[in-house]
């Protein structure tokens, strides 16, 4: 592999399709969409069994300096290999979901879908400020046209919210990258993630990057584009919304806040553990009283996504490596859950639950599956959501008993939201007619589901396979982050000064 080009060959496959649909036939830009998602899925798999685990941080990395201060780097580390990893994963998942549902302007259709498959991939390699600037807000554009042109009655309401949402905290991201290149007099991440801006700039720019990665996690209170956006979107738009595009805030707060900022990301953490632990428990609240499912399983993910910002700013290695698993489970779960949801709102053209109910007599394949990934967004061990889980709470814990157990009332409220749809919808009387005429799982959506659900139990049952390639990066991060580290309950104050540095707090010591 060593000189091979692989990063901008799956930037290229996916673009050149996008560009061959706009010129295609519906049937032949269908067939195409799957061929190009399919070509990067397997370049996604050769990337995996080429990375080498526990070998240099920076691997496949590229670099064609374009003109001054700006320059085509890519490259990657086990962090972004895993997302990518995900994004690969899902584009065809999404493809074959929008193979019956989407009859209008298919050619441009499927285009969005492989130019936002270039940008996310784009997201996740970017090794230079402003190309990383460039895919992260250009992202927007084809999710936009995606929820404005094929989303439901209310798209264009929704899709302006997303994009002048989403817009608005980038502007803030740009003006502070600007400064940080005219300091550091590079625009190298790397460079810049081993870089130490003096500690007053710091809590600027670290405001400034919040402004942007907390509307794209989405972080309360922060998150209301996000039901009105999966509510309006195609089935394949919330798929790729919730499986990928939310994780794009974490791996931000990943790659930029914590590495670049360390003193104000522990002078900020106790300002992200309040607005985490409102998240979980208030939108949880909201989920248990909606009446449309997609609207249930998107405050759902804000109550997720909680868990991850928590585990982030526990700063040690339980919590940022459970924050990274429980993105991608969520990425895997949220986006099957849209599925299951999408799979009978083709059928019968409603998202109320009260319309369905008993599905389980007429739909076995269909209730199983869906029961799978109702446990895993549970928590239910061997499922993929209990590991991320259990970690994540277990590194905030080292920090902070309270904000633990405040945490941990998500996973018992989850599953009182989850398991009431669940019953709803698979159990009880069949009190629709038409409901009880529908026809279970055909063999497109089985081969949909099939992965999804393999992934989700492979990941619960040995997550050492996504563990151990960023295992090394973690820990390169928690040793960057130790010198800044706050010390546990009695110092979660805004603006205390952190701890001049035990490196890795005893469990009993944060637990009063």
């Amino acid at each position: 592999m060593a000189g091979f080009p692989i990063l901008s060959l799956m930037l290229a496959v996916p673009l050149l399709g996008a560009l061959v649909c706009l010129l295609a036939d519906a049937r032949t830009a269908r067939l195409i969409a799957l061929g190009a998602t399919l070509i990067d899925f397997a370049l996604g798999v050769m990337l995996w069994c080429n990375f080498d685990v526990g070998g240099a941080q920076w691997q496949f990395t590229e670099n064609v300096p374009l003109f001054a201060g700006f320059s085509w780097k890519l490259g990657t580390d086990g962090i972004a290999l895993l997302l990518i990893e995900l994004s690969v994963f899902l584009m065809p998942v999404c493809i074959g979901a929008s193979w019956k549902s989407i009859d209008k302007r298919v050619g441009e259709y499927m285009a969005a879908f492989l130019l936002m498959e270039t940008l996310m991939i784009g997201v996740f390699t970017a090794q230079d400020l402003f190309l990383f600037y460039i895919f992260f807000e250009a992202g927007l554009i084809p999710m936009y046209l995606i929820i404005g042109i094929w989303g439901g009655a209310d798209r264009i309401y929704a899709s302006y919210k997303f994009f002048l949402y989403t817009l608005l905290g980038s502007v803030l991201m740009l003006i502070a990258m600007l400064w940080m290149a005219n300091e550091a007099g590079t625009t190298d991440i790397p460079t810049l993630m081993a870089y130490d801006f003096p500690a007053g700039a710091q809590k600027w720019l670290w405001l400034a990057f919040f402004a942007s990665f907390a509307v794209k996690m989405p972080m309360w209170p922060f998150h209301t584009w996000l039901p009105d956006a999966h509510v309006q979107a195609p089935t394949a738009g919330s798929v790729i919304l919730a499986g990928v595009l939310l994780k794009m805030g974490g791996y931000g707060f990943i790659r930029f806040s914590l590495p670049m900022f360390p003193e104000a990301s522990a002078y900020f953490a106790p300002l992200i553990f309040v607005l985490s632990m409102i998240a979980v428990v208030v939108t949880s609240l909201i989920a248990l009283v909606q009446h449309d499912m997609k609207k249930l399983i998107a405050y759902s993910s804000v109550a997720h996504m909680a868990i991850v910002t928590v585990g982030l700013f526990a700063f040690n290695v339980q919590g940022l490596e459970g924050s990274m698993i429980v993105m991608l489970s969520h990425g895997l779960v949220s986006g099957a859950l849209f599925l299951s949801v999408g799979i009978i709102y083709d059928r019968l053209h409603t998202r109320e639950i009260d319309r369905y109910g008993g599905l389980a007599i007429n739909m076995p394949k269909y209730a199983l599956f869906f029961m799978l990934f109702t446990m895993a967004s549970v928590g239910l061990p061997a499922t993929s959501g209990f590991v991320g889980e259990f970690l994540a709470l277990t590194g905030i814990y080292q920090l902070s008993s309270w904000v633990a157990l405040v945490c941990g009332t998500g996973i018992i409220l989850g599953a009182a939201y989850m398991l009431y749809l669940y019953r709803r919808v698979i159990f009880g009387d069949q009190k629709n007619a038409d409901a009880a005429a529908m026809p279970d799982l055909d063999l497109r959506e089985m081969l949909m589901v099939v992965p999804i659900a393999l992934a989700v139990l492979w990941m619960g049952i040995y997550p050492e396979s996504f563990l151990a390639p960023m295992r090394k990066d973690i820990a390169t991060l928690d040793a960057r982050l130790s010198h800044a580290r706050p010390q546990g309950d009695a110092q979660l104050t805004i603006g205390k000064p952190a701890a001049a540095a035990t490196h890795e707090t005893p469990a009993h010591e944060g637990a009063h």
